[in-house]
């Protein structure tokens, strides 16, 4: 049973558009997700921007890729390394604790992701 942040069952991220590595709704997790897309963020425009600035355009839509383009309010998960990147920069979309990947806690500790969790 894959767990999250807080101990409990791995709840669903987004559907609409369907997030996750292996694009099942959820931040779930394995060998091949060298992104490591365990934190279900709901996006802000503020932090789409910065993800963008950094690297991680995830405005554009890429339809070879099935991806459709995110917007405010789009719940999606995101690489750890990279929304920590946002979050030491100040820049802070809210988190959905239940539905972000225990593993996540490799990186971050509960209380920043909880910080950001606050915003919702």
């Amino acid at each position: 049973m894959t767990k999250n942040v807080l101990g409990g069952i791995l709840q669903t991220c987004g559907t609409d558009p369907l997030t996750g590595f292996y694009r099942d709704g959820k931040c779930n997790t394995g060998p091949d997700d060298i992104g490591k897309h365990h934190v279900c963020v709901t996006m802000t425009e503020d932090f789409l921007l910065h993800q963008a600035s950094i690297g991680n355009d995830l405005i554009t839509p890429r339809p070879q890729w099935g991806f459709p383009g995110l917007k405010p309010g789009d719940c999606w998960c995101v690489c750890l390394e990279l929304w920590k990147q946002s979050h030491d920069a100040g820049i802070r979309a809210p988190v959905r604790l239940e539905a972000t990947h225990e593993n996540a806690l490799e990186l971050v500790t509960l209380e920043e992701l909880s910080a950001s969790a606050r915003l919702n």
